[in-house]
């Protein structure tokens, strides 16, 4: 039941930079934040950065990210996965958390992405915890 409930919408400008975001050409880490807007119940744009490695990144109190990694495989290869981060950080209202747990599912449908990881607690985000993440799909 759990996977068709839906508290919040995706903004329609946010779905559109979402896609341009998803086949961009660009080699470096690049980030697009997300919050919702409570008022609206709506998923909206909160930051964009260029090369930012994963520590640097806000986790404010519930957060979704779009992160575009340069991941370099043991054997020497390149990727450039797409990555959905969704923070629900310990201490964050109840309610809160339900909106942001409830958006999550219609968000990552919306952009079609398959490397989709929660993190509680906001240090644990780093380049280590991405890539060990990122182990499991090689």
């Amino acid at each position: 039941m759990n996977e068709s409930l839906v508290v919040c919408d995706v903004d329609e400008d946010l779905v559109k930079k979402l896609k341009e975001f998803r086949f961009r050409k660009e080699t470096n880490n690049a980030a697009i934040i997300m919050k919702i807007d409570k008022d609206k119940q709506l998923v909206i744009l909160e930051e964009e950065h260029e090369d930012i490695s994963p520590d640097l990144l806000s986790l404010a109190q519930g957060t979704f990210i779009v992160y575009s990694y340069k991941y370099q495989h043991d054997d020497g290869r390149v990727s450039y996965p797409l990555c959905f981060i969704f923070s629900s950080p310990v201490g964050c209202k109840p309610e809160q958390q339900m909106m942001y747990a409830g958006s999550k599912n219609k968000l990552v449908q919306t952009v079609q992405l398959t490397k989709a990881f929660e993190i509680r607690n906001t240090e644990d985000l780093t380049e280590d915890w991405l890539r060990e993440k990122l182990g499991f799909f090689r």
